[in-house]
């Protein structure tokens, strides 16, 4: 498949992946190994959307327009015989135009975000720094210690918090759409007696 240089294939799921982030998928559609194929061949990211309506697998499926380009760093032969591939968050994006390609894969025009200035994390938000070690260490398997720069840094906390914690689909969206860190750390605050209370009771 011949693309131009700001077209990218477009992956709709029921995810949303974040710069940084880890995002593990089970393919089996034929356009979709097709898909898995060329990126590894070319060593190209593809876009991954959040899903808006329909299946993952539906013709009908449609896309939100901001998304995150996702780079195959890793693939395998699942138990099932299926191929399983892990991939990294990149950089955020505008989808300026979509079309169908003849087997139904969707091609995107992007428009690619520059990435988030790495600004200090604020000292009142130090704890969310060991929330988000915590969450890493516990949620992503094989993940790597997180580094003190990472830790320090307010883009890559507030991405991680936004990943692991429990938001609803549309709430991770709106943090993945925000550009300014400090802002999306103060959602991410504002939410947290949220998932406490939603923590079981013991008995």
């Amino acid at each position: 498949m011949s693309l131009r240089a700001d077209e990218y294939p477009l992956f709709p799921l029921s995810t949303v992946l974040f710069p940084g982030g880890s995002l593990a998928l089970r393919i089996f559609e034929p356009r979709y190994l097709a898909m898995v194929r060329d990126c590894t061949r070319d060593d190209r990211p593809f876009g991954v959307t959040l899903l808006l309506r329909g299946r993952e697998s539906g013709e009908a499926a449609s896309a939100l327009a901001v998304g995150t380009l996702a780079r195959i760093v890793d693939f395998d032969t699942l138990p099932d015989g299926l191929l399983g591939i892990r991939c990294e968050g990149g950089a955020r994006f505008h989808v300026d135009h979509a079309h169908a390609h003849h087997d139904g894969l969707l091609i995107g025009r992007l428009s690619l975000w520059p990435e988030e200035p790495r600004l200090p994390l604020p000292p009142e938000y130090f704890l969310l720094a060991r929330l988000a070690q915590g969450l890493v260490e516990n949620l992503i398997e094989g993940a790597p210690e997180p580094t003190k720069a990472e830790l320090d840094d307010a883009s890559w906390v507030s991405f991680r918090l936004a990943e692991l914690l429990p938001f609803e689909l549309g709430e991770k969206q709106q943090l993945l759409e925000l550009t300014d860190p400090h802002e999306r750390l103060q959602r991410i605050v504002e939410a947290l007696p949220r998932f406490r209370s939603e923590e079981p009771r013991a008995e």
